[in-house]
């Protein structure tokens, strides 16, 4: 049985549809990623989960029971269910240790049994020291953690978190999110993660569910959904990629200056006359001579337009005729080209995705 299920869901606010349809499905343990830009209906997502809000359509369950309709929703503080905000929401009169200690007392541990899992919990979290401190005398990232750790140690069903490292400067979010990793490898809590930053979401996720305007537009693992996607939306929002205008003729697609075979494409359905197909930037090589017939790229000549030295690679775009867009093309440091200078371009054909 699934942990968490979202069937059909929908919210609307007046005339305007916030989610539609949305269905989704996590697994006991699983942790999984709702990604997309701001206004896709993500976080409106997160808290008809929480039970902040209501479906206008559709259901939710939990462990098979249905805890949100339109008919009925059961109260957050019912759900058995912690959450994470963008501005932590530690109490800033409390220590350390009390704001993580302050669910369990709610619900009524003994005082040596909140210690014993406060104490435990903070080691996890590389707090231990810091117990008795308040939230002021702490930096953003250790802020954070408090948070972490007020959110699991009374061992919820689901752990929804809401953009939790916004907030963060880049060296602190590259840092939590491997944290964030590292803590649901280690308890196995059922997640659900809200965040708009790809690598964040690559980091972090089981799977990411890929939204736009309020659908789903893919949801799969980070490197299907990388080297896979299905769409326009997701190949360009995740990561940087080219986009290329074919016509399928006969046993083969032609592309302006190249061509490949339909089969090679690995198309999941019949290819229409007018086919779109998504190459990463890495998966184009440039080379200063032909290098040749091979089976598993095709070469064709062009010329840079513009480069741009990125310390750890050369971002080029090359034009190349009878392609309408320059191509993006990731290099090596080493691998240098001037700009107008003739290249030759190989492209890597097993990386071509046909996009819907």
């Amino acid at each position: 049985m699934s942990k968490l299920v979202l069937r059909n869901v929908s919210r609307t606010f007046g005339n305007f549809t916030a989610v539609e349809n949305f269905n989704l499905e996590l697994a006991a343990g699983e942790l999984v990623s709702l990604l997309g830009p701001s206004g896709c209906g993500k976080t409106t997502t997160l808290r008809m989960i929480a039970g902040f809000m209501t479906p206008t359509a559709g259901t939710i369950e939990l462990d098979g029971q249905v805890i949100s309709s339109p008919a009925s929703s059961l109260p957050p503080e019912k759900r058995q269910m912690s959450m994470i905000f963008q501005s932590y929401a530690i109490w800033p009169n409390m220590t350390v240790a009390e704001n993580v200690g302050f669910g369990l007392k709610i619900r009524n541990f003994k005082t040596d049994e909140i210690r014993r899992r406060v104490g435990e919990i903070l080691e996890v979290v590389q707090m231990g020291d810091l117990r008795d401190r308040y939230p002021a005398e702490l930096s953003g990232g250790q802020q954070q953690r408090v948070a972490l750790a007020r959110s699991i140690v009374v061992k919820p069903a689901v752990l929804l978190l809401d953009e939790p490292l916004s907030n963060l400067d880049a060296n602190l979010r590259e840092e939590m999110r491997f944290e964030i990793r590292r803590l649901h490898d280690e308890f196995k809590i059922t997640m659900v993660y809200v965040t708009h930053d790809q690598a964040e979401a690559m980091v972090t996720s089981d799977r990411i569910a890929v939204m736009n305007k309020g659908h789903l537009e893919q949801i799969d693992a980070p490197y299907a959904l990388y080297g896979r996607p299905k769409t326009r939306f997701v190949a360009g929002f995740i990561g940087r990629t080219n986009f290329i205008d074919g016509k399928s003729t006969g046993n083969d697609v032609h592309f302006g200056g190249f061509s490949v075979s339909k089969q090679s494409l690995q198309a999941e359905s019949p290819l229409p006359e007018d086919v779109l197909v998504s190459i990463r930037p890495q998966s184009i090589h440039l080379l200063k001579q032909n290098p040749g017939v091979n089976s598993a790229s095709c070469c064709v000549q062009g010329s840079v337009q513009r480069r741009a030295y990125l310390g750890e690679y050369w971002d080029y775009h090359v034009t190349v005729p009878g392609i309408e867009q320059a191509l993006r093309v990731t290099a090596r440091p080493q691998d240098v080209f001037e700009v107008n200078e003739p290249v030759w371009i190989e492209i890597d054909t097993t990386q071509l995705t046909v996009i819907e």
